[in-house]
């Protein structure tokens, strides 16, 4: 990475933890599966839409993704990924692709040190990918760019790169450049190795044939490809070198340059070149942010942060699994870690790494990895996990919800167990649950509206509940904090906006603007803050 960055034990070095970026619908999905099957992780890519159960997308476990073919929760997946001589270990999560569940986005792309981002190669750059490449800019991950559906009427390849530029603000270089679009799409030209990939439309699951060539000039180039389609891969080329920036490392893991390979997923088109991309030149784990010190991955000593919590992800056991990010050290199963929060040791007997939805016990882990650890509430997102130390990761946000609405129990007697549900997907950052200081009931809080039709659906699933969402005279959250006596000063005269969210924080409920404005006005000690650091 850096000259003066230390040198990894082999074992971290040779680790890649990334997440895949998209607007719904790119192929991010589809993506996921054929990484899966190059690294021999599942035997055939399960169509997202093929009939039966035994073909499901591996990496989308939730009822409601199966029923709609979408992403909802971020899933982690493990596995090994042989290039040449060298051997990767690639730890790939992927993010939910609708733009209603940008925060748990949010929240992963803070476990990874790269991104991949998808882009269909008809639409170019679209709403949520430029949202989503905004988040990794704050945080400056590499990104290695995917244009996908080259095998459908697709744009022109300059046109593309230009508004990948433009939108984006970040220089693209060809990795590789596609030779012809739509049905005469027959391959392309891996221009930072030199070789000729040709794509196979009969066998969907079959690694593309490879001709190693020297140069543009090679006449063996003729034998694969039409002559018109020849000359314009040569014209196009020699443009792209004029035009655009050769690859240059340092640049790319700055985060100003991306690498942008062309393909095919569905078709398993220029995945491979991809993951050669990611294991050639993404960045092994990297220094992680925590106070009061940065954390390196070259430490011996074991640390780690959660970043997701995830319950019933197996229905039939009430289980919650924290994904942890190890940020240091190798870990081993059995070791005692202190849960910072709570200053108490907690022996990690049972962690699990993750194939998707199929989970095996880890026995071992590295800086880089993720790993899940069954709890029963005890973690939560931006806890804190370390051999004594008393470390707090920072950076990892939860956002003030942009909708708010009323929830009850379809039947009055369980109101009990709706309040359990409820914190239960509090902690796992699900949606905010605030307690209004007058009354009883809840209000929920999410960032899109399709959460609450998740919400719904998973407390009727896992819990039996029916219920019910009304729509609230409150249209957002803000936290309050400040000098103590001041901050029960704005509680005591706005009962009726005041509520507790699920760690008892004060929070002060708007109907408009003007709430705000006047709380600023009349309390300017006090501050109405739109985020909240998930620590401690």
């Amino acid at each position: 990475m850096l000259d003066n960055a230390p040198i990894l034990p082999p074992e971290i070095g040779r680790r890649r933890t990334f997440a895949i970026i998209s607007h719904p619908d790119a192929g991010k999905t589809t993506l996921t599966e054929k990484f899966l099957l190059y690294g021999g992780a599942i035997q055939m890519a399960g169509q997202v839409r093929a009939k039966g159960e035994a073909r499901r997308t591996r990496s989308d476990f939730m009822k409601m993704e199966q029923d709609r073919g979408i992403s909802v929760s971020a899933s982690a997946m493990s596995f090994d990924f042989v290039r040449g001589t060298g051997n990767f270990r690639f730890n790939l999560v992927d993010t939910p692709g609708h733009s209603d569940f940008s925060e748990d986005t949010y929240r992963t792309l803070t476990a990874v040190d790269a991104a991949v981002m998808v882009i269909d190669g008809a639409k170019g750059v679209e709403s949520q990918t430029q949202k989503l490449f905004e988040v990794c800019r704050m945080r400056d991950l590499p990104i290695l760019t995917f244009c996908n559906k080259m095998d459908r009427e697709s744009r022109d390849t300059f046109e593309i790169i230009d508004e990948i530029q433009e939108n984006l603000a970040i220089d693209v270089t060809p990795a590789s450049w596609p030779i012809g679009v739509g049905r005469d799409f027959i391959g392309c030209y891996d221009v930072l190795h030199d070789r000729l990939e040709l794509m196979d439309r009969a066998d969907r699951n079959k690694v593309a044939a490879t001709v190693k060539i020297s140069g543009l000039d090679d006449p063996k180039l003729a034998e694969h490809v039409p002559a018109d389609l020849l000359a314009k891969l040569r014209e196009d080329l020699e443009m792209a070198r004029e035009l655009l920036p050769p690859m240059d490392a340092a640049a790319f893991l700055e985060g100003s340059l991306t690498p942008i390979w062309f393909g095919s997923a569905i078709n398993s088109f220029g995945v491979q070149e991809l993951m050669t991309g990611i294991a050639e030149f993404g960045p092994p784990p990297q220094p992680q942010r925590a106070e009061p010190r940065q954390v390196s991955a070259d430490e011996q000593k074991v640390t780690g942060f959660v970043f997701k919590v995830q319950a019933n992800m197996d229905p039939k056991h009430r289980d919650r699994v924290a994904f942890v990010r190890l940020a240091s050290g190798h870990f081993q199963r059995g070791m005692k870690m202190t849960h910072v929060r709570s200053k108490k040791p907690m022996a990690i007997t049972n962690p699990v790494l993750f194939l998707a939805a199929d989970r095996e016990l880890a026995e071992e882990a590295w800086a880089g990895d993720i790993i899940g650890i069954p709890n029963h509430g005890q973690l939560r997102i931006g806890d804190a996990l370390t051999e004594g130390e008393t470390l707090r990761f920072t950076g990892i946000p939860s956002f003030a919800p942009e909708l708010l609405q009323g929830v009850r129990a379809g039947d009055p007697m369980k109101a009990k167990h709706l309040e359990k549900a409820l914190m239960q997907f509090a902690e796992e950052g699900a949606a905010k649950v605030f307690k209004p200081a007058i009354g009883s009931g809840f209000i929920v809080g999410v960032v899109g509206a399709l959460q609450f039709e998740v919400l719904a659906s998973r407390i009727e699933l896992e819990y039996g509940l029916p219920v019910r969402f009304d729509n609230s005279q409150f249209q957002s959250a803000r936290w309050i904090s400040g000098p103590k006596d001041a901050v029960e000063d704005v509680i005591r005269k706005n009962t009726q906006h005041i509520a507790h969210d699920n760690d008892g924080d004060p929070v002060f409920l708007t109907r408009l603007q003007w709430d705000i404005d006047r709380i600023v006005r009349d309390h300017p000690e006090v501050t109405l803050s739109a985020t909240k650091e998930m620590m401690v």
